[in-house]
């Protein structure tokens, strides 16, 4: 089951779910989200909450979990039974796995692994596999987050608008 998001229904934010996307099971996505061509959400084993204004782009999976508002999840990244906070940037192939927590306005580098039960603090930026903090603390995350996030906003309304054709195989 697809559940929108409880925003006031006056001036809700419109949702983008491209029609090759896979979604499955107890899922929420929140206002102004966007589900990008062939990503996977699996909420077969237990819920997923997509937060509002977050995009889950190409070919990502997100198997039960939670991902707050304004979180960019990266093509191909790959988050399994986690918790992302609001205004992060999951980079393109990483990997967060069972029970890590990222707290908000956090980066985690393309193709970097956070471990299971692994704790990232607020502001952090994380790299390599294993992952590790390489910098804490860093204010200007949650401008970049939201960037990330407006574009995605912009590309949103595009795809609804029809903007893009979308083309088949003769």
């Amino acid at each position: 089951m697809i559940r929108g998001a409880s925003a006031p229904a006056s001036n809700p934010m419109p949702i983008y779910i491209d029609p090759t996307a896979i979604i499955i099971g107890d899922v929420e996505i929140g206002d102004g989200a966007s589900i990008w061509p062939l990503a996977v959400l699996r909420g077969d084993e237990g819920r997923i909450v997509i937060g509002e204004g977050s995009n889950v782009q190409d070919h990502a999976v997100i198997h039960v979990g939670s991902i707050g508002k304004n979180v960019t999840v990266g093509h191909a990244a790959v988050i399994n039974n986690a918790t992302v906070g609001d205004n992060c940037i999951i980079g393109m192939n990483s990997s967060i796995l069972d029970h890590a927590m990222v707290g908000d306005e956090c980066i985690i580098g393309a193709n970097a692994v956070v471990t299971g039960n692994s704790l990232i603090p607020p502001r952090s930026v994380v790299v390599g596999v294993p992952g590790r903090i390489i910098k804490s603390d860093d204010p200007s995350i949650k401008a970049k987050a939201m960037e990330s996030a407006r574009t995605y906003h912009s590309l949103r309304d595009e795809h609804l608008s029809g903007r893009y054709k979308r083309r088949t195989a003769p």
